[in-house]
Order: structure tokens, then C-alpha cells, then sequence
């Protein structure tokens, strides 16, 4: 049981989908119900827009959507990403948003939780997972899972029917908040890059 807070979290969503009507947008719709006691949760809808990524235009002046997303997440409590595996790989849009954020260091230090769901969602995670350590989020153990089979698991309305993957968010949420609070919470440990 979620328990409710005196003052509610921002919680910035990220749907590595760009579908509006995607099992990952029903899956963030879930947490954000879930989370109504505990969190305002609040869907980043400008993936798109971002341009790709460019070393040479991360200087003084980088795009205006770069700064915009950026600012976003320097202002949230959190981060929830909730994203398909494409080709067994992260989705180039949200990989590209991410790698923005790599010299700005928003990430660093932030709570994050992560869903991977599709079909089988593995390798995805795996690889966003290794991303996400190694600038440096704060993930709970518990805050980062994937949700196989994801269509049988979810309806249209964002409703979570399966127990055990109720379960599961449930305790993706509450570590998310304990991390956010700072309480003693285990946390994934930091990737060795040698």
C-alpha cells in the first residue's frame, strides 16, 4: 500500500514510444493512478522534436528543445521511463534524448525508475539500465522492471490486470518515493567502465 504524503512528488514521465495509444502510454496512465496519493505524474510529450544528438551543438547554445527538456528534468522530483525494446535495442528516440543529457548531468543523482515492456523487453532493459548507472541515477533495486507480454497484462484504459505485475509497480513506486525521500533504500550498483 502506497501511503499518501503531505506534499505530492513531480514525477516526469518518459514513454520510449511515440504511439499515443501504446502499452507503454497505458502503462504510465497506471502509475500515475497508482501514484495519485503519493505524486503528480507528468507525461513528456517532446521526444520527438528533440534533434539528434550532435556534440558539436552541446555548447553555450543548444537547441531550444534540448533546453526545454533538460530544464524539465532539473524540475522533477523524478523520472519514470516506461519503454518498448525495438530490435532488441532501446528506442532511438529516447537513447537520443538521454545522450543530450550526458555533459548537463540531469540525470545524475536523480531517482529514476524504469519499466521495459513488450514482448519480451530484456535486452532493451539491460542496455538502458547500463545507460541510466552510468551518468549516475539513483535506481532502486526494486524501482526497474519488465513487464513481458505487456498487451495481456494491461487493458486500453491503463488499467494494470495482471496481479503480479500490479504488484511489481506498485513496488516500483513506493521505492521511487523512498529514493526521492532518501530513505535507506538499496540501490543498483554503478557500472565499472574497466
Amino acid at each position: 500500500m502506497i501511503k499518501p504524503m503531505s506534499q505530492k512528488l513531480n514525477i516526469l514521465a518518459i514513454s520510449g514510444s511515440t504511439r499515443l495509444q501504446s502499452s507503454n502510454h497505458q502503462l504510465i496512465k497506471a502509475v500515475a493512478s497508482l501514484a495519485a496519493d503519493v505524486a503528480h505524474v507528468e507525461l513528456f510529450d517532446g521526444l520527438t522534436n528533440i534533434p539528434h544528438f550532435n556534440p558539436d551543438s552541446d555548447h553555450d547554445n543548444p537547441p531550444a528543445e534540448v533546453v526545454a527538456f533538460r530544464h524539465r528534468l532539473r524540475e522533477a522530483d523524478a523520472v519514470l521511463i516506461c519503454t518498448p525494446e525495438y530490435a532488441i535495442g532501446v528506442p532511438g528516440t529516447l537513447k537520443n534524448a538521454i545522450d543530450w543529457t550526458v555533459s548537463s548531468m540531469e540525470f545524475s543523482r536523480k531517482p529514476v525508475a524504469l519499466i521495459t515492456a513488450g514482448t519480451s523487453g530484456f535486452k532493451a532493459h539491460e542496455s538502458l539500465l547500463g545507460t541510466l548507472l552510468i551518468i549516475e541515477s539513483n535506481i532502486a533495486t526494486t524501482a526497474q522492471i519488465v513487464i513481458s507480454g505487456v498487451k495481456t497484462k494491461i487493458n486500453q484504459e491503463g488499467v494494470i490486470t495482471d496481479t503480479a505485475t500490479l504488484e511489481k509497480v506498485q513496488q516500483l513506486i513506493e521505492a521511487l518515493v523512498a529514493v526521492v525521500k532518501e530513505e535507506p533504500v538499496p540501490l543498483m550498483p554503478r557500472p565499472s567502465l574497466f
